[in-house]
């Protein structure tokens, strides 16, 4: 997550963004995954056999038929049959693709929303982590903005739509979803991959938890947060409101209030509430030290 100054150009960011080349290897690899997960056993048997069949009239037995050779023979032989679109006609079709998927509006989402203002602060493999049914279309922009999104949400249907999404939209390869609820602290098998860089939170996920329990799932939340991260409460629930929630932040600052000082006189609905951590050393990767 690019701080202000970085956004500025005042200071370098952290990271890289994708080539081209990275995102076709990727729809290659998604593709082949895909086809093995669709057929049976007997079938992938049988591509086995055919790749190794393959390979030893290639070379004329001059080598050691090994794992590695027998796996790639196999994806060859995949990607064959799905007749996969090389890379130069592929590239011209994911750009145009990939650059609607980054418009909040492609997911419903306003242009003038909380996390859509912070888009272009986003960097490649920020650690993401989205919380609640009607957190949904957050999860898929940042999975476009190449963020590594995990998603958690009580609903098992809502879980299941979001990863059939996710692959159909090509946006799969770095999204997890859990199918959990959420309590005192993030429940132990919901695993993330790094301190946190955002956390996009719907509050009707809370909306069943005693003040207590949401201090104490916030104070978790917090814990896996790196300094400078970023907190967006969304305005997606009416019997929570975003501010209700500010208390638990303490140290914490809001970002934009001015923006939302001058909005507050002509607004005609909540606008969600974005909290930055404070950039000083804490330990991010402690995990529900005290929350039990």
């Amino acid at each position: 997550m690019l701080t202000v100054a970085q956004l500025r150009g005042t200071q370098q960011p952290r990271r890289s963004p994708y080539s081209d080349k990275q995102y076709y290897q990727e729809y290659v690899l998604q593709r082949i995954e895909g086809y093995k997960n669709s057929i049976g056993r007997d079938e992938l048997l049988r591509l086995g056999d055919e790749a190794a069949s393959e390979l030893q009239s290639a070379a004329e037995g001059q080598f050691l038929l090994t794992e590695v050779l027998m796996l790639e023979s196999v994806d060859r032989l995949i990607v064959k049959r799905l007749s996969l679109r090389p890379y130069n006609r592929w590239r011209r079709q994911f750009l145009k693709l990939r650059e609607a998927q980054r418009t909040p509006n492609h997911w419903g989402l306003e242009p003038t929303s909380p996390l859509a203002r912070l888009l272009p602060r986003i960097e490649p493999r920020d650690v993401t982590l989205v919380i609640g049914s009607a957190a949904e279309p957050a999860a898929y922009l940042l999975a476009a903005h190449d963020a590594v999104v995990t998603f958690l949400a009580g609903d098992l249907g809502c879980v299941e739509r979001v990863e059939s999404r996710m692959a159909t939209e090509a946006l799969g390869s770095r999204f997890e979803g859990f199918v959990a609820q959420a309590g005192s602290c993030l429940p132990e098998f919901v695993d993330i991959p790094g301190p946190l860089d955002l956390v996009v939170m719907d509050p009707s996920a809370l909306g069943e938890l005693s003040a207590a329990c949401r201090m104490d799932f916030i104070a978790d939340l917090r814990r896996l947060s790196r300094p400078g991260s970023l907190h967006v409460i969304l305005p997606s629930c009416p019997g929570l409101a975003p501010e209700s929630l500010r208390s638990f932040y303490e140290g914490w600052t809001v970002e934009g209030d001015r923006r939302r000082r001058r909005r507050a006189t002509g607004s005609s609905g909540p606008e969600g509430l974005v909290l930055c951590c404070p950039p000083c050393l804490q330990d991010t990767s402690a995990r529900r030290s005290t929350a039990s």
